[in-house]
């Protein structure tokens, strides 16, 4: 039995170039990193979790809720087959059940924050935009695409930053846990503006406060799916 399903939507998907030596203390033992390009991402994620059951069981409450995350690529040899996978710096919900079970279970990076989300449908267009607020101050990412799926081209960026089907931690120095994430192919949205309103130091730490000044590289809205998250082991 999957250890949880749900529905990932609306997922809006900043990506931002970085230097890799940032990123070296987070990478998890036997990983590496993952670059498009000879260049190395970052992404800032908002989506929706809808319908989300643990151990095939709805919990009351924790049903429907926003997620933000802020995340990177690695990849993993495995016995000679490369998975690509990918790595979370934070990720950001809006209730403390959800951050305890996966800091505990998963030793993710979960903090609790207030959040809030719009979806809107203007003309032909849609809105769509999640918020936090930490300390007071009120961070977003807000994306206006068209209505239209698409289907994500091979060999494109999308599809590099939306095909990483694995998860991977840093236990301790030596070990990593890893994880299956499994959906189907997704859609995406042709995406007319964007705005990011983030206060990446304080939310992420210094070495990422440089984001705050910086456009992203591309900016993506993916439908998403219904998806899996398998249960870990150890690598």
């Amino acid at each position: 039995m999957s250890f949880l399903k749900a529905e990932w939507r609306k997922l809006a998907i900043a990506n931002y170039a970085v230097d890799p030596v940032i990123l070296t203390k987070y990478i998890p033992p036997k990983t590496e990193l993952d670059l498009w390009n000879d260049t190395c991402y970052v992404s800032l994620v908002g989506f929706m979790f809808l319908n989300t059951k643990l151990l095939g069981l709805p919990i009351p409450f924790h049903r429907n809720f926003e997620e933000v995350n802020l995340r990177f690529y690695v990849k993993f040899n495995d016995r000679g087959k490369w998975k690509r996978g990918v790595v979370f710096i934070k990720e950001i919900v809006p209730r403390p059940a959800l951050t305890f079970v996966a800091n505990t279970i998963y030793k993710e990076h979960y903090q609790t924050m207030k959040m809030s989300h719009l979806w809107q449908t203007v003309a032909s267009n849609q809105i769509v935009r999640y918020g936090w607020s930490l300390n007071g101050n009120e961070n977003s990412i807000e994306v206006i695409a068209n209505s239209e799926p698409q289907d994500i081209n091979k060999g494109s960026e999308t599809e590099f930053i939306t095909e990483h089907y694995w998860g991977y931690t840093k236990a301790n120095n030596r070990t990593s846990f890893e994880y299956e994430v499994t959906h189907p192919r997704w859609e995406v949205y042709q995406v007319i503006e964007h705005n990011i309103n983030v206060d990446f130091g304080q939310v992420y730490g210094t070495e990422f406060s440089m984001l705050s000044k910086e456009s992203p590289k591309s900016v993506m809205l993916a439908e998403g799916s219904e998806i899996t998250v398998e249960n870990k082991r150890r690598i």
